[in-house]
């Protein structure tokens, strides 16, 4: 009977791979797509009719075994064996065949086991597998055991394989990436110094060829100029007067190093500073800022240069300089006036200077604010005072409180103000009479300017989303603009009179053309909270500032930001705004006024206003203060700033 069963195994293991030829099984034990060698046994199991395992095995006489179900219909239908056409008379003469019954049940769970991998279900398949050798073992024989250790074996062994391999090809990534970047910043490195170099011959070389006028300079006594208005303490004015030019050779001594005395008239020199002291200074306030002059010197000079390009491109060299000359020319602001904008000490909350401007002569100034008073003061005269007492040369008296103030660039006596009512008032400021109202804002305004190219022409920004056009021959506005939100300041482009920028509480500083009113020619976006100010600081620059404690700088020919300034204070309160061109003063909450050159993001300086203690606030210590500086403005062509805080205290400064 073994042999038999030997004999008829072999004619079935013939025969299904004889009928399986040419049609692709699948493979009953892949372990995550590993083939084993049982696929030859496996194929042993297969009814030579259906091709599939033998379910419910039977064998005939002849020694053949197929599904019994199979074997039945074969034997109704032919009376013959399926695979050799031995003669089978009926069912009767064929027996199950127990020993291929229980290898295909261990073949169905091994087929089950490699679906459960093939839906990759490991968690069941690994259950699967355990249940298999933990109660299968009497189906499993030594061979098999060791055959799926094998599997396991190699599995192991080509994971490991393939997570050292992954490991090693991530790090030469990484590798190859971080060379690719070292190397181009030694690159980077290699021109910047080249550059660098190139630099430094030149400038030594310009210096070579200065030496015989430093000799000459040296050996100089220089010569004491001469004023016929001295001040208080025998030092001569002509040059407070006059205003030190920004870009003058004549440089300021250093500001002493014992605390600034405040008061009127101090004076400027106590005695001549040496040429090198200046150098001394200049050099250790570049050293203070060496890491922000590094940056904008390689902003300057390195991007775009070509390796042959060294000696056409030394403009920007000439750039940097004047940079480095502007950022170190000032160190400090020395106050030479002060001024107490209303004596009311028992209405302080309204004392607030709002705004102070210059007129085109800078002989005269203009302070207006909360008061609901204009005063315009003598300049000359304010620094000639030996006393704490100024009195205005004029005052007009106004109904609402005033936000601003802006003289005509052309008519000396002209002065425009806006106030809280939305009302725009024009002003002989000698005599304090009203030459024009126009009332036909809604709501309270912001900012009025006259054009610098239009003598007749005014611009004014309102709560109510609009900016105004209105001219001195019209009783009413010439046009209006509309805008998507309250419009806090406007300015026109002292180049141009077709051109004007204004901020606004969306966030955004909008540039027009005046010919073209329906669609703006930029709008500027980075500011986070509402835009208090505008200010031209050339033709195609302008300086805005918001209560995001942030002064942006713009071009008209770009839309983004070109430098962010920040230092200062101002979340919640309209704290001055003012340039000379070259550089941009503004106030700030902490009741301090800075200064920023143009060039750089960082303050340059800054100067805090002494606390005024009043009837009310007498016990109020400095650090509760809510004072904070509302007003600023720039003597034309001169280091002078006027500002003034939230209490009325109007300074005159000089940078030094």
């Amino acid at each position: 009977m073994s042999n038999n069963e030997t004999r008829l195994e072999g004619g079935g293991s013939s025969g299904g791979r004889a009928g399986a030829r040419g049609v692709k099984r699948p493979n009953p034990f892949v372990l995550n797509g590993l083939e084993g060698t049982l696929e030859e046994k496996n194929s042993d199991y297969l009814c030579p009719v259906c091709l599939d395992l033998i379910s419910e095995a039977h064998m005939t006489k002849c020694g053949h075994t197929f599904c019994r179900t199979c074997l039945v219909t074969s034997i109704q239908a032919n009376k013959r064996c399926p695979k050799c056409n031995f003669s089978v008379e009926s069912t009767d003469s064929i027996f199950p065949n127990h020993t291929v019954n229980q290898q295909v049940l261990k073949q169905r769970r091994l087929a089950d086991l490699r679906a459960a991998f093939t839906k990759r279900n490991k968690t069941a398949a690994l259950s699967e597998l355990r249940n298999y050798l933990s109660f299968e073992t009497s189906c499993l024989g030594i061979s098999d055991i060791s055959h799926i250790i094998t599997i396991l074996q190699e599995k192991k062994e080509q994971l490991e394989a393939a997570s050292e391999q992954s490991k090693y090809e991530l790090m030469k990534d990484f590798l190859c990436e971080l060379l690719k970047q070292k190397s181009e910043q030694m690159a980077a490195i290699a021109r910047e110094v080249k550059m660098i170099s190139h630099d430094l011959s030149n400038v030594e070389n310009t210096l070579d060829g200065m030496e015989p006028y430093r000799s000459q300079a040296s050996s100089c006594v220089p010569q004491e100029s001469s004023s016929s208005v001295p001040n208080s303490s025998g030092v001569f004015l002509t040059e407070i007067l006059d205003g030190d030019c920004p870009g003058s050779s004549h440089m300021p001594p250093e500001p002493l190093s014992s605390p600034i005395e405040e008061g009127f008239n101090v004076p400027l020199f106590s005695q001549a500073c040496p040429e090198s002291s200046t150098v001394q200074a200049k050099r250790k306030r570049m050293h203070l800022h060496f890491d922000e002059l590094v940056e904008r010197y390689l902003s300057m000079r390195v991007p775009g240069l070509s390796e042959a390009g060294l000696e056409s491109q030394d403009g920007g060299l000439d750039q940097f300089g004047e940079c480095i000359s502007k950022f170190t020319q000032y160190s400090a602001m020395r106050p030479l006036a002060t001024i107490n904008y209303n004596c009311d000490m028992f209405h302080q909350s309204s004392n607030i200077a709002s705004s102070i401007e210059f007129d085109k002569d800078s002989e005269y100034f203009a302070v207006a604010g909360l008061t609901k008073k204009i005063r315009i003061f003598d300049y000359g005269t304010v620094i000639r005072d030996t006393v704490d007492l100024h009195y205005p040369c004029s005052e007009m008296i106004c109904s609402s409180k005033i936000s601003c103030v802006s003289w005509s660039n052309y008519m000396k006596h002209l002065l425009a103000s806006s106030d809280y009512d939305g009302t725009v008032t024009v002003w002989d400021a000698f005599t304090a009479q009203r030459l024009h109202v126009f009332q036909e804002h809604e709501k309270r305004c912001w900012n009025v300017d006259f054009n610098k190219m239009d003598t007749k022409l005014i611009a004014s920004g309102s709560d109510d989303h609009k900016v105004k056009l209105w001219s001195l021959d019209s009783e009413r506005s010439v046009t209006s603009l509309e805008a998507k939100a309250n419009v806090c300041c406007v300015q026109f482009n002292p180049a141009s009179r077709y051109h004007l920028a204004f901020g606004s509480a969306d966030h955004f500083v909008h540039y027009y053309d005046l010919r073209n009113m329906k669609e703006e020619l930029r709008v500027f976006r980075g500011h986070r909270k509402a835009v208090s100010y505008v200010k031209f600081v050339s033709s195609e620059d302008i300086v805005s500032a918001s209560t995001d404690s942030l002064l942006k700088m713009w071009n008209v020919n770009k839309s983004h930001c070109v430098r962010s300034l920040q230092g200062h204070i101002n979340e919640k309160n309209f704290v001055g705004l003012a340039t000379d061109g070259e550089y941009v003063a503004c106030g700030s909450e902490n009741n301090s006024l800075y200064v920023y050159y143009k060039g750089m993001s960082r303050t340059l300086f800054s100067l805090k206003f002494d606390q005024k203690k009043t009837v009310q606030d007498q016990d109020q210590k400095e650090e509760e203060s809510s004072e904070f500086v509302s007003a600023v403005c720039w003597r034309r062509g001169s280091n002078i700033i006027a500002a003034g805080n939230s209490k009325g205290i109007i300074k005159i400064l000089q940078m030094v």
